[in-house]
C-alpha cells in the first residue's frame, strides 16, 4: 500500500480549472487501477478551515493505491507542485465510514492514538513503538455535528493559534472536502517526540482532548499519522522550507 499527498499550487487564473477538476477527478480516481481511498481536498491558510480561511489557489489530493495514480491535468494547471509518500504509523478512526490507513498499522499490542488527534503513550517516546527518528506528517479529519460545531470553532481556535510556535512544527496547513462540517489539518513534524510533546503538554490543546469526550464535537472522525518516506517537488507549496532533508 502506497499512500500520498499530493499539493499543487495554482496561479489565480487557473482557479477555475481547479474546480473543474475539483469536479470531475474523483470519478476518474475511483476507477483508477490499484487505487482503494482516494479524496481531493481544499486547503486553507494557516492550520484552520473555514470558508473566510479558503486558498483558492492551493489544492491537494490524498491516495492510497499499490500503484501510485497521476495527476497530469493538476500539473498542466500548477505553478509549484509537491509529493510526499507516506507509510503509515497509526490510524484511529473512519473516513467516509472506512479506515484506508490500517494495512500497515503499527505493531500488534502498541496503543492507539489518544482522543482528538493526541497520540497514545509518554511524552518523550513513540506511542506507537516505531523509531522516532526523522519527520512524521499528521492528519486529522473530522465531520462536525451540525448543532456542535460553534461550540468547537470556539474550544479550537487557542489551539490554531498556538500550533505555529510549537517547537518541532515544521509545517501545517487546514484541508477540507467542504467549507464547512467537513474539514482538518496536515501537519509535519520534526520527529514523533516533538509532536508527543505539543500533544500532552500544551494546556489548550489538552483541554480540547479532554472536551471532546464529553461535548461529542464530531459525527466522525480520523486521526493518523504517518513516516515520511520521500518527498518530491517544491515543499514551500506546504510551508515546509526547514529540515527539508530526510534521514538517509
Amino acid at each position: 500500500m502506497t499512500v500520498c499527498l499530493h499539493v499543487w499550487r495554482v496561479p489565480p487564473a487557473r482557479v477555475p480549472a481547479a474546480l473543474w477538476r475539483m469536479a470531475t477527478e474523483p470519478r476518474r480516481l475511483r476507477h483508477a487501477p490499484g487505487v482503494s481511498f482516494a479524496k481531493l481536498l481544499g486547503t486553507a491558510r494557516g492550520s484552520r478551515f473555514g470558508p473566510t480561511r479558503a486558498d483558492p489557489t492551493r489544492w491537494a489530493a490524498l491516495t492510497v493505491a499499490t500503484e501510485r495514480p497521476g495527476f497530469a491535468r493538476w500539473d498542466r494547471i500548477a505553478v509549484a507542485g509537491c509529493r510526499l509518500d507516506l507509510r503509515p504509523l497509526s490510524s484511529r478512526g473512519t473516513w467516509s465510514g472506512r479506515a484506508p490507513f490500517d494495512a500497515d498499522r503499527a505493531p500488534a499490542g502498541a496503543p492507539d492514538g489518544g482522543s482528538a488527534g493526541a497520540p497514545a503513550g509518554g511524552p518523550e517516546s513513540d506511542p506507537d513503538g516505531w523509531p522516532d527518528d526523522g519527520p512524521v506528517l499528521v492528519l486529522t479529519r473530522a465531520r462536525l455535528r451540525a448543532t456542535r460545531a460553534a461550540s468547537f470553532w470556539r474550544a479550537i481556535g487557542p489551539v490554531a493559534a498556538a500550533l505555529p510556535d510549537s517547537p518541532g512544527l515544521l509545517a501545517a496547513f487546514g484541508i477540507g472536502e467542504a467549507p464547512l462540517g467537513w474539514q482538518g489539518t496536515v501537519s509535519v513534524w520534526r520527529s514523533t517526540p516533538d509532536l508527543v510533546r505539543f500533544a500532552y503538554r500544551h494546556p489548550e490543546h489538552r483541554r480540547a482532548i479532554a472536551r471532546t469526550a464529553t461535548v461529542n464535537w464530531y459525527a466522525e472522525e480520523l486521526f493518523a499519522r504517518f513516516a515520511i518516506v520521500d518527498v518530491q517537488g517544491d515543499t514551500e507549496v506546504i510551508g515546509w522550507v526547514e529540515g527539508r532533508r530526510l534521514p538517509e
